[in-house]
């Protein structure tokens, strides 16, 4: 019998809703294979919104993305993939342009001005944003159980005791699971600088 699972070669669209089921049944591998599949289809989505600014693009297909593992719960199998992704991309992009249309009306060009000022707090957030995207990015690669109680116990900062109760669960099943998430973190960490 042969495998007609995709592969990480397969970026066909086809293959895209089941790469998705398998990414809500917890397949970190299926969801990174879906998630570099469509960056080029995401992309295509955004620009046909978003014309002569290459900047934005590339923005809002990030947003796109992290919008995608934010609601990849809501993706209805016996639905279309492609609308439910279009109808992501399309919010997103109207969403950037609206935001920059705002900000337009407000700034004032003085180059002079900007460059002879450094504003330290932009730096300050562009790490922070990095991190928290590398953060996103290596937690997505979790079951949803330890991935919320990483997000419990060490983004949130819950005791032990405290992530048992809200999670139902005993504290030795607690520790259990996060020193897996930890373990598999550790992992893929590991293989990422490789």
């Amino acid at each position: 019998m042969t495998d007609t699972s995709p592969t990480e070669n397969d970026t066909a669209s086809a293959a895209w809703p089941l790469l998705m089921v398998r990414a809500q049944d917890g397949d970190q591998r299926a969801y990174a294979r879906l998630l570099k599949a469509i960056v080029p289809a995401v992309r295509g989505l955004v620009r046909r919104k978003i014309r002569q600014d290459e900047a934005l693009v590339e923005d809002v297909v990030q947003d796109v993305l992290l919008a995608v593992h934010r609601v990849r719960h809501t993706y209805d199998p016996d639905r279309p993939f492609l609308p439910w992704l279009s109808a992501i991309a399309s919010a997103r992009a109207i969403d950037a342009l609206r935001a920059r249309g705002r900000r337009e009306c407000w700034e004032v060009i003085d180059e002079e001005a900007v460059f002879g000022h450094a504003d330290e707090s932009i730096t300050h957030g562009q790490e922070q944003l990095a991190i928290q995207q590398q953060v996103g990015s290596l937690l997505s690669r979790l079951p949803e159980r330890q991935r919320n109680m990483v997000e419990m116990v060490h983004l949130s900062e819950m005791s032990l005791a405290d992530a048992a109760a809200a999670s139902r669960m005993t504290l030795s099943a607690v520790k259990s699971v996060l020193h897996r998430a930890l373990t598999t973190l550790r992992r893929d960490r590991s293989t990422d600088y490789e």
